[in-house]
């Protein structure tokens, strides 16, 4: 046990497994390395945060820049890279107004809050939310009573009241659940932390469908599916719909803190002191969020994201029919994930890192990948020989 790690065990709570066991010092691009030097090719990314991969220079420019002008100011003022950042998105998402906070859990709780509002105004009252089965939405109370995963709920007992939940990619469950106290639906468009789950094509649009027939708000969490992972700037968009509610975080900083919550005019309707954030939208994380936006959509990375996704995706099939141990390999862009036939994915996690390849587990059989959008068909090549080596060692 190193320096780092019994410094770790002796002061921080014990909220995480540090399941791969490395302890990093310095990241460029798509790697990153350890305190004694060693490398690795990074494909969790901060889950999905690090959309430019690590210490990218438009980041740090950006970072500089505004850092030297002004880090933080209270929402009693007006600061320019909030009004700029808010224009951005609006603009981009088709949505009229946004919100800033620090992460998608937050965004979540005000989308939340939003729909309640919403529900009291327009709704007779109404409050309940739906939800989907292995969804995550966050780790505040409130999101973990949203979250669809009764093994996260069940040590914080009782939850906040107000959430259901039914099978993801159910359009006839959610029909069934939807009563005279429902509010919204509150779904991922690809759940991620479920096992990278893809609905099919119309399920979307059905459930935008029966939101209109009943008069129901429809939030969408692009907080780890937005800003161009899955191959355009947010999930939905392949489905031809519009959500009344968006919220986004994690890639919109490339690893800086911020999150958004999006609103259609019929659904933002907070007044004056219904919700606040002391450094929500921030000068500094806002002015990161903007450089990191606009190379996003300069650079077309959302493009690339189609392009090295479907190359990485033909590779992960290769191993599939090279392999009996795979199961299945989904996912859509550079938000994909292989499914095992046995209960291995730690395992193989822990193999992968041992060579140099850093993936995300989801016990107990499926790894999930998430790499920077920076990356190359040759990061892919050499993350499918490091795989392929794991699985020969576990399988």
């Amino acid at each position: 046990m190193n320096h780092w790690v019994e410094l770790d065990k002796r002061y921080f709570m014990d909220t995480g497994h540090r399941r791969l066991g490395v302890t990093l010092v310095r990241g460029e691009g798509a790697r990153v390395w350890d305190e004694v030097g060693k490398e690795y090719l990074d494909f969790i990314a901060g889950w999905a945060a690090c959309s430019l991969g690590h210490c990218h220079p438009v980041i740090v420019e950006a970072l500089r820049e505004q850092s030297e002008r002004l880090i933080l100011a209270s929402l009693d003022v007006y600061t320019t890279p909030q009004i700029e950042l808010a224009e951005l998105l609006t603009s981009a998402s088709g949505l009229a107004k946004v919100f800033f906070c620090n992460s998608g859990a937050e965004a979540n709780e005000g989308a939340v809050k939003l729909a309640r509002k919403y529900g009291k105004l327009h709704l007779n009252g109404a409050y309940e939310v739906i939800s989907a089965l292995k969804s995550f939405h966050g780790r505040t109370l409130a999101m973990v009573a949203a979250t669809g995963k009764p093994e996260y709920q069940a040590p914080f007992t009782p939850l906040p009241e107000g959430f259901s939940h039914v099978p993801f990619n159910d359009v006839a469950a959610l029909r069934a659940a939807v009563g005279e106290r429902t509010c919204a639906i509150l779904l991922e468009p690809i759940q991620g932390e479920g096992g990278v789950n893809v609905p099919t094509e119309n399920y979307l649009k059905e459930v935008r469908d029966l939101c209109d027939e009943r008069g129901l708000l429809l939030i969408l969490d692009e907080v780890q599916t937005g800003c161009g992972r899955t191959g355009t700037l947010w999930a939905h968009e392949v489905s031809g719909i519009k959500p009344d509610i968006m919220t986004v975080g994690k890639g919109l900083g490339g690893g800086i803190p911020i999150a958004a919550l999006l609103a259609n005019d019929r659904a933002a309707c907070f007044g004056p002191g219904d919700h606040g954030s002391t450094f929500g939208g921030n000068p500094l994380c806002c002015a990161v969020a903007t450089a990191v936006f606009r190379f996003i959509v300069k650079e077309d990375l959302s493009g690339s994201a189609v392009r090295v996704g479907s190359y990485f995706r033909e590779r992960l099939l290769g191993l599939q029919e090279e392999w009996d141990i795979v199961k299945e390999v989904r996912g859509r862009g550079l938000l994909l994930a292989i499914e095992f036939t046995k209960p291995v994915a730690l395992a193989m996690a822990k193999a992968c890192c041992e060579r140099g390849l850093l993936l995300s587990p989801i016990p107990p059989q499926t790894i999930r990948f998430m790499p920077p959008l920076i990356i190359s068909p040759q990061d892919v090549d050499q993350a499918i020989v490091i795989l392929d080596a794991a699985i020969a060692q576990i399988k």
